[in-house]
């Protein structure tokens, strides 16, 4: 009489669970790392989707009134509804300055106040940013010495710039000190005079409103939201409606770097998340499947008893949830523990996240990662459904055959996609590729493995003596447990390869056009390509500014908002200073406005050449039409547009170009001859912006060695450290899985090397055997993860570069010694203990 369903299976649970704890060890580290990672991601995309721009300059203010600091498109693809696709700006989006007189008369407004920012630079090139005394108002700023100015060479300090009561800063004398930021404050008139643009309406950047006493910001809001709405006031670049910011939306007006970089933030968190689940899934399939492998001989045996496959599976999947619950847990609480550690270093390393973007993590956030623990859980036990779902009839392996393969012809036409595609596309296309066929191999491990061992028992059986033997026999009797070993060395072998090459060979490629397209002499801060042209010696001159544009687009259809950095050069001065290498065209072109120079891979993608128009929405928004004059190929130093300096400057916050580079005619005798001059003379610099007077500024003298001019992507270097701690994490993850999918077989197969022993197998001999052993899982992970990496990463090399992909020999090295060390591990330390 068979016991009930119930009964049975927790008994089977409980006892099976006891004898195998060892081995259930290997699956409770990867689960619980696993755990840990996943919390810790899932933590980090809920604090940067609550993140928000830190309110600091208009604390004060109630309500502000700002541009729209997005771009906004809306599609709608064939046989689906409007999508509407959203990116940040990041340049400022001014309003006019008419919307200060119909804001101060909504009732409830005790003061309007204008907010114009500028930038002067002393004699140093040092730049500071400069405001009226009359928006400190809106923080409030006070004074802690002096008073405020009253004139236009009068200037008040905040702190951080050393200056004191009297000094002169930028050509002002400082007449007052204030508490706040590092910034320089002047007069209303001079602040509407230094921020304007020339032939531009009289504009400002924001309109902080403070409250009559009693007058609740809600209420305020409502009131200026209608006051606006009636005035149909729009901003000065795209036309759209004002927008009226309250609580935390008001530090959007402030801080224009935060709401890019949260959403980079978000984008590749997403990202990281769904590699790391995939990694997750491969890790722990393989894991416990392997640990139930080992026990077939116990199922057949509680089958043959009386127990039914619905109990046996029943057993397994308790026994593997009780495991998997606890690590999960466990990992959940140690994600919990490091996640406030490590989220505040990303915060307060400089440059990777900018310093007013806030990044909340309130204590209910902290739930989340008892719901990733679940998840986990349930992926493994999702695992044992499908290990354990025919018991005691194992399978001919064609369907597994045939889903392998079916794996391995998906990853390969998903790299010979990203062949035809470019920049994210060419990414994302290689890294499915790289999933698919990790997946592929995954699944064809013990024919893999069988196939490896054929090659080499040969070799084996001749050369290595008595270990020999035993390697080749037991590498031919225990195809399936070779298999289980390959998966992670295969996976962590590739996963490695793709993650470090993609990145050395972009760079490698952009370092390479950078050189080649940067032909200047000499480079110089803090001054302009007119004023160096002046100088004794040059020979021609270009500054070079730094922006961003938005280009719409549908890509696979998907439609797309690319923010794009971009270069603003002088056409004239291009000669010896900068090559873009063009194939078609002529940057001469660039002289005229309205005009546009595109990279190739760009060219190629939206399908123009020179003569073509090319659309885009510059830095603070502004839509424009561009005339292609010429097509170039160093677009990864370069970026992909090149536009007129004077058609870019109006759109940007600080229209004072980053450098100038230059050029004496002789790359090396030039330098030595004209560096003396040049560094000794000095005059009256450039204006701090278009139209205003000129500061009693001396130009900085030429830097020492001329760096490469090399524009970065948005978020480059958050996209770095980010994607750094990620990939160590995983290829921890991938280690672990290793070392511990080595360390259950090796466990169950203590009583197999026990008899080996006692047939007459000396010490010796069982060691040269685990060593050969270690070294077939080397070198045929290694081999199988370099066939598998090489075919998405060349297709992603040769779309964006035109080349191969490349690894520095170091890093290959590092690889392949961490792989081997990590398996010579997994396959040694079970075989030192005693028995299970």
């Amino acid at each position: 009489m068979r016991l009930s369903q119930g009964p049975a299976v927790r008994l089977l649970a409980v006892r099976s669970l006891r004898a195998h704890r060892k081995a259930w060890a290997a699956v409770f580290a990867a689960v619980a790392v696993t755990s840990a990672l996943l919390g810790a991601l899932a933590l980090a995309a809920g604090s940067a989707a609550l993140g928000h721009a830190r309110v600091e300059r208009y604390a004060a203010a109630a309500v502000v009134v700002a541009g729209d600091q997005e771009v906004r498109w809306t599609t709608k693809p064939w046989g689906s509804e409007p999508t509407t696709t959203v990116t940040a700006l990041t340049e400022r989006v001014r309003i006019p300055a008419v919307t200060v007189d119909v804001l101060r008369g909504v009732p409830g407004v005790r003061a309007a106040v204008p907010d114009r920012a500028f930038v002067v630079r002393d004699d140093t090139g040092t730049a500071h940013t400069g405001r009226s005394w009359e928006a400190a108002r809106l923080a409030p700023y006070r004074l802690t010495g002096g008073r405020e100015p009253r004139a236009a060479g009068e200037a008040v300090l905040g702190p951080g710039a050393g200056a004191r009561v009297g000094d002169t800063v930028a050509g002002r004398k400082v007449v007052g000190l204030a508490d706040g930021p590092a910034a320089l404050y002047v007069t209303e008139a001079e602040a509407r005079r230094l921020a304007g643009r020339p032939g531009s309406v009289d504009a400002v950047d924001a309109v902080g409103l403070l409250a009559d006493p009693g007058v609740p910001a809600d209420a305020l809001h409502a009131r200026v939201r209608a006051a606006l709405d009636e005035a149909g006031l729009r901003d000065m670049a795209s036309g759209q409606p004002l927008r009226a910011l309250t609580g935390d939306g008001r530090g959007g007006a402030e801080d224009l770097a935060a709401a890019p970089a949260r959403m980079e933030l978000l984008q590749l968190l997403a990202a990281v998340s769904g590699t790391v689940v995939l990694v997750a899934v491969l890790v722990l399939a393989s894991l416990v499947a392997q640990a139930l492998q080992q026990r077939s001989g116990e199922r057949e045996l509680l089958l043959s008893v009386g127990a039914t496959p619905r109990q046996v599976r029943a057993a397994a999947g308790r026994e593997v949830t009780r495991v998997a619950g606890l690590a999960a847990l466990c990992g959940a609480v140690l994600a919990a523990a490091g996640f406030p550690v490590l989220w505040s270093a990303l915060r307060h390393r400089t440059g990777v996240v900018p310093g007013g973007l806030e990044l909340p993590a309130p204590p209910w956030l902290f739930a989340g990662v008892l719901v990733v623990a679940a998840v986990v859980a349930g992926i493994a036990r999702l695992v044992v459904l499908l290990a354990a779902r025919r018991p005691g009839k194992p399978g001919t392996g064609g369907v597994r055959k045939a889903v392998g393969i079916a794996l391995l012809v998906l990853g390969a036409g998903a790299a010979v996609t990203a062949t035809a595609q470019g920049g994210d596309a060419a990414g994302a296309a290689a890294g499915a590729a790289t999933v698919t066929l990790v997946a592929g191999c995954a699944v064809l491990g013990p024919w893999i493995a069988g196939a490896a061992a054929k090659v080499l028992d040969l070799p084996f059986r001749r050369l290595g003596g008595a270990a020999g033997r035993l390697t080749a026999a037991g590498a031919s009797a225990h195809s399936r447990r070779l298999g289980a070993a390959l998966v992670p060395v295969v996976l962590v072998t590739a996963f490695a390869l793709v993650q470090l090459s993609a990145g050395t060979t972009m760079g490698r490629a952009a370092e390479e056009q950078a050189r080649a397209a940067t032909t200047a002499d000499l480079a110089f801060s803090g001054t302009t390509a007119e004023r160096v042209r002046l100088r004794p010696g040059i020979v021609s001159a270009t500054d070079v500014l730094r922006s961003t544009v938005v280009l719409a687009r549908t890509q696979a259809g998907d439609a797309r908002l690319d923010r794009l950095p971009v270069l603003g050069v002088d056409a004239a001065g291009l000669a010896g200073t900068l090559d873009p290498g063009v194939v078609a065209g002529d940057l001469a072109g660039l002289a005229r406005p309205g005009t546009v120079a595109v990279g190739a891979d760009m060219a190629d993608s939206l399908d123009v050449q020179p003569g073509s128009t090319v659309e885009l929405r510059l830095g603070d928004g502004t839509p424009t039409r561009l005339r292609v004059v010429a097509v170039y190929e160093r677009s990864l130093a370069l970026g992909e547009f090149l536009l007129p300096k004077a058609e870019l400057a109006p759109h940007t916050s600080d229209p004072y170009p980053a450098r100038v580079l230059a050029s004496t005619g002789e790359r090396v005798a030039g330098e030595r001859a004209v560096n003396a001059s040049v560094g000794a003379a000095a005059g009256a610099g450039p204006s701090a912006a278009a139209g205003a007077a000129p500061d009693p500024t001396a130009d900085a003298g030429p830097d020492a060695a001329v760096e490469p001019e090399r524009v970065s992507p948005p978020g480059a270097e958050l996209n770095a450290v980010v994607s750094a701690v990620v990939v160590s994490a995983i290829g921890g993850l991938t280690l672990l899985s290793v070392l511990s999918t080595l360390t259950l077989i090796g466990a169950g197969r203590r009583g197999e090397l026990h008899l080996l022993g006692q047939v007459g197998a000396s010490a010796g001999q069982l060691r040269r055997m685990l060593g050969l052993e270690a070294g077939f899982l080397t070198a045929t992970g290694l081999l199988v993860g370099l066939a598998v990496a090489a075919l998405p990463l060349t297709a992603f090399a040769w779309a964006l570069t035109g080349g191969l992909p490349y690894l520095p020999p170091g890093q290959a090295a590092l690889i392949a010694g961490t792989v081997l060390a990590t398996v010579l591990a997994g396959v040694f330390l079970p075989a030192s203990g005693g028995r299970p």
